[in-house]
């Protein structure tokens, strides 16, 4: 599959027996003269391509380190190479201590509390800060990134917890993991289990390797934790902008709506892009030109119905401009300060500030939020008498007289009005709780990685409520017999019956909401693909 300007997948070859032969195999990406795409970032996390410097690349990162050499040769004033980091710039580092110091900023800055991140996340990380240096304005040697290619391609990824970036002077310790890995220290992921790093770089042919002049620093000093994030939160959005307007169309379904919602002449009347994206999806999805066999219960549907593409075209839409802000991050110089090899330049600057990042994370989780609410209003009208066209209360499906001691969906509903409220409370912004840091020398900083840690969780939340509607709407189709259900209710309830029977008793549902959720995470959930639009 190829993708549109937002990275939704087209149909392209893909059937072919060629492009069969060559999904086998995985893909080789070049870096440097070639920028990373948010794709490749999440082809080379899932293990699916394999990362490699452009000879061109080459050059330059070699006539940046060349030019960082003939600095220190010169005993030219440097930071972060002659000086302390941070406030600790006007102190002086003799040339006998410049790699000590590489050593122990990688070493003080191994603080990271929390959950670690998943070996995907860690690989993403790989990827992105690879991009960065191989711009060839660091500092840092070829083997440096050769190094970070070669534990990527075979999968020795470094342990980050994923606490404890402000977002400037970029991840310093998250990415310190990254530094540490290189030079055998901390703990590794290799092949699902967490070993020591010392004890996972014996898989490589040269066991030992030391970090010189400024190589910790560039590699620490950047942006490439919440960009990496910002790309798996960037692809799990589009899929739920998918996912909830599958569902909004199965509700308008079993609820027997208005079709007319989603005419392609109304959205021609308020042309925001991703909004009639939307609408020609659901429209699509319900064969809206195919008459109805029931009458309509109302001309107008309530809002969480009818404004369906109003609410998720938002996200849609914000996609669109977030693409280029990721993208542009994951393909710059990042750290600080900046080697110009043609002038003969050091360029001091604060390039390691996230604040674009933060802005998409605090927005894109502000967005799902809304996606999440929207779910759950869902789950509150299938599951009322008062709002569901005649389905049974809380969806209950028991006969012989036993429905009155049966409850359905009823806490179903409950625990999505939970997700959706935990959701909402994620979507203050992050921005907003700058704190002056590290003796008021970082004293202006985006909380750019706490707002995509924000944002995945936001999505979490969303794909846990959106799993639950799955399960009430495929159960609002079995209680309608399939009568008025087209194309995506048939489909989504083939696929969820196939591995989860219905409720015709009170039972527990986590391990149905798992299952549904499995399926969706592993692309056998069938929300539909982008080329309807």
């Amino acid at each position: 599959m190829s993708a549109d300007t937002l990275g939704f997948p087209v149909l392209t070859h893909a059937d072919s027996p060629r492009a069969a032969a060559e999904a086998r195999a995985p893909a080789a990406i070049l870096v440097g003269e070639h920028p990373l795409s948010i794709e490749d970032v999440l082809e080379l996390a899932h293990g699916r391509a394999q990362l490699a410097l452009d000879p061109q690349s080459r050059q330059r990162i070699a006539a940046s380190a060349d030019f960082l050499a003939r600095l220190v040769a010169r005993d030219q004033p440097v930071y972060g190479v002659t000086t302390g980091v941070g406030d600790s710039v006007t102190t002086a580092v003799p040339a006998t201590l410049a790699r000590e110091l590489q050593l122990n900023l990688q070493r003080f800055h191994g603080c990271g509390v929390g959950p670690a991140l998943e070996p995907h996340a860690a690989a993403a990380v790989l990827a992105v800060r690879v991009a960065s240096l191989a711009r060839g304005h660091s500092g840092v040697r070829v083997a440096v990134v050769e190094r970070l290619c070669e534990l990527l391609n075979k999968r020795i990824l470094p342990q980050i917890p994923a606490l404890g970036s402000v977002g400037a002077s970029g991840d310093l310790t998250p990415l310190s993991y990254v530094a540490a890995l290189l030079v055998g220290e901390r703990e590794a992921w290799v092949e699902g289990r967490v070993v020591p790093a010392h004890q996972a770089m014996q898989r490589l042919a040269e066991p030992a390797f030391a970090l010189r002049e400024k190589e910790s620093l560039s590699i620490m000093n950047g942006t490439s934790v919440m960009t990496a994030l910002a790309c798996l939160a960037f692809d799990r959005a589009r899929r739920l902008c998918r996912w909830t307007a599958a569902l909004s169309a199965v509700c308008s379904d079993v609820l027997q709506g208005n079709p007319g919602h989603f005419d392609a002449r109304l959205f021609a009347l308020k042309p925001h892009p991703g909004q009639a994206r939307v609408a020609a999806w659901i429209a699509a999805d319900i064969d809206h030109q195919v008459p109805r066999r029931a009458a309509l219960a109302r001309l107008q549907d309530r809002y969480s119905v009818r404004c369906a593409p109003h609410v998720i075209g938002v996200l849609v839409d914000a996609l669109a401009w977030m693409r280029p802000w990721i993208e542009t991050e994951i393909n710059s110089c990042n750290d600080n300060p900046l080697l110009d090899p043609e002038t003969e330049q050091v360029l001091h600057g604060g390039h390691f500030y996230g604040g674009h990042v933060g802005f998409a994370m605090d927005s894109c989780k502000a967005a799902v939020a809304s996606l999440c609410d929207l779910v759950d209003r869902q789950m509150a009208q299938l599951c009322d008498p008062a709002m569901n066209n005649g389905l049974p209360a809380n969806l209950v499906r028991v006969g012989n007289g036993q429905a009155a001691a049966h409850h359905g969906f009823k806490a179903m509903a409950i625990a999505t009005s939970a997700l959706a409220a935990e959701a909402c409370k994620l979507a203050m912004p992050a921005a907003v709780f700058s704190r002056s840091t590290e003796c008021h020398n970082q004293d202006k900083v985006p909380m750019a990685t706490i707002a995509a840690r924000d944002c995945i969780q936001a999505l979490d939340l969303a794909e846990w409520a959106a799993s639950m509607l799955t399960l009430a709407a495929v159960q609002a189709v079995d209680l309608r017999q399939r009568t008025d259900c087209h194309a995506r209710s048939l489909a989504l309830h083939a696929a969820v019956r196939s591995a989860i029977e219905p409720v015709t008793a009170d039972r527990r549902m986590d391990l149905d909401i798992a299952a549904v959720l499995d399926l969706h995470r592993s692309g056998a959930l069938p929300i539909g693909d982008a080329e309807v639009a």
